[in-house]
Formats: structure tokens, sequence, C-alpha cells
């Protein structure tokens, strides 16, 4: 969990860190599964952007009910998804509590991702005979044009994971980028002069549809921003204290829990 305390814009953002098997993983006597740091314990990823009493979520996993209870956050404005894997979208149904308090949601995405929640959660979109306790949820196609939510700029980023297309996001001078491979050079125009760049640090080994932390920080040196946090980590990068002892002074290994100011 990153909280991201923004002096002046009052903008929080919190940051689960784990990859699709979270850390401890299920049936795994790695090391660092069996660590008793705190710091080594990663839920699914999921990240919150909030500003007054504005929040946003970005990708609702399978942890997302524990995340939302661990912060006791009562209502939310919508969620944006970045891609349609199962640690980015399994949480969907969660969603239910917020849309008996609040009303429908406003979910956004690219057109094949809401066509995939279409289909794998069809009980959610029916429109007749449609089950009275699925959640109640506006649909937001985007594609790759700046568009504001309650005052804010927010730039969708195309990147690829693997061989798919995906989508970051860069809200004001912060970009959230997760499952990220490779990005075009005029995406990455999209990325300059950040105060804060979060992006994904799988392992330390080679990744067909992931950074790892070689290719993580050359990314960070070419982006430049002025402070980096990884996320998205698998228990195969290591402990964290010990990867965070061999990063430059300007990055950092994010933690759940993690709190940020500047």
């Amino acid at each position: 969990e990153i909280r991201l305390s923004l002096v002046g814009s009052e903008m929080c953002i919190r940051d689960s860190t784990g990859t699709s098997q979270g850390i401890p993983m299920i049936a795994n006597n790695d090391p660092v599964c069996l660590s008793d740091n705190p710091k080594d314990n990663r839920l699914r990823s999921s990240i919150m952007i909030s500003w007054n009493d504005i929040r946003y979520i970005i990708d609702c996993g399978p942890d997302f009910r524990q995340q939302m209870l661990r912060e006791n956050i009562q209502s939310i404005n919508g969620v944006l998804f970045t891609h349609e894997h199962a640690d980015h979208t399994a949480g969907i149904d969660d969603l239910r509590p917020y849309t008996y308090k609040m009303g429908e949601v406003p979910i956004y995405a690219q057109k094949r991702v809401i066509e995939n929640l279409k289909v794998r959660f069809s009980y959610i979109f029916e429109t007749v005979n449609r089950y009275a306790g699925a959640p109640k949820l506006t649909e937001n196609i985007i594609d790759y044009k700046t568009f504001i939510l309650n005052g804010v700029n927010v730039s969708p980023i195309a990147i690829m994971h693997g061989n798919l297309p995906i989508t970051a996001y860069r809200f004001g001078n912060v970009a959230y980028i997760t499952d990220l491979k490779t990005i075009s050079d005029q995406e990455k125009k999209k990325l300059k002069n950040l105060d804060i760049l979060i992006v994904n640090a799988l392992r330390i080994a080679a990744h067909p549809t992931h950074l790892n932390l070689e290719e993580a920080l050359a990314f960070v040196n070419e982006i430049k921003p002025k402070k980096a946090y990884f996320t998205h980590i698998s228990h195969k990068l290591g402990f964290h204290e010990d990867v965070e002892r061999t990063l430059p002074e300007n990055v950092f290994l994010s933690y759940d829990g993690l709190s940020i100011s500047l």
C-alpha cells in the first residue's frame, strides 16, 4: 500500500504491490514466502488515487475486499482497469457494497476489456432478468486521449504486456504503470516531467511479459522521474530489505503500507 500525499492538491495514492499470485504464494516454501517481515507480504496489485473526498481505484483484483476493509474506504468514485487479467479484475463483484450505498459505480477501460468483463461476469452486465444482488456499473469506454475526472487530467498510456496491449495511467505528475514489458517512443513522451513514477519490477531473471529489475531500472533512468517506486513484485525478486539496499537513491521498493509525501 503506497500512500502518496501531494501537498497543495491533497492527492493521495495507495498501492498494493504484489504480482498475480501475491506473497506468500500458495504451496510455496521459498524463503521470501516464509519471511516474517511484513514488507515481504504483498497483496495483488491495485491502486487508489484520491484528492479531497474523491477516490478512484485502478484495478480491483482478488484482494480488493481485503484492501478496502483494511483502509476503511467508505466510498469510491469509480474504477479504472489496466487490462482484463484476473489479478486485476477478479474483485469486480466486491464493488457491490459501494453500489448498494452510492448507486452505480463508473468503470473505465478499453473496449476490449469491457467486452471481456461482460463475458466473464455476464450476470453483472445482463439487462434482462438481471440478478438483483449484482453490482450496478456504468461503462465508460476510453481510448488513449486525456480525459478529466473531477478536475484532474488523466492520460491513458498505451503499453505492451508481452503481446497484449494494455493501459497505464498518468494523474497529473504521477504515473502508474503495471505489467509493462515494452512501450513505444511516442507513448514515452507522455511520461515527461514526472514527480512520481510507479512501475512494475517482477523479479531478477528476465520474463517474457514483465520488466525484471534490470529493465525497470533502465526504464527509470530513461524516463527520469524525480522519484520511482517499484511494484507488482514476486517472491523471486528477493527479500525486500536486501533489494532495497541495491537501489539508486531516488528509486525505492514499494511495500504494502508505505507512505510517501512530497
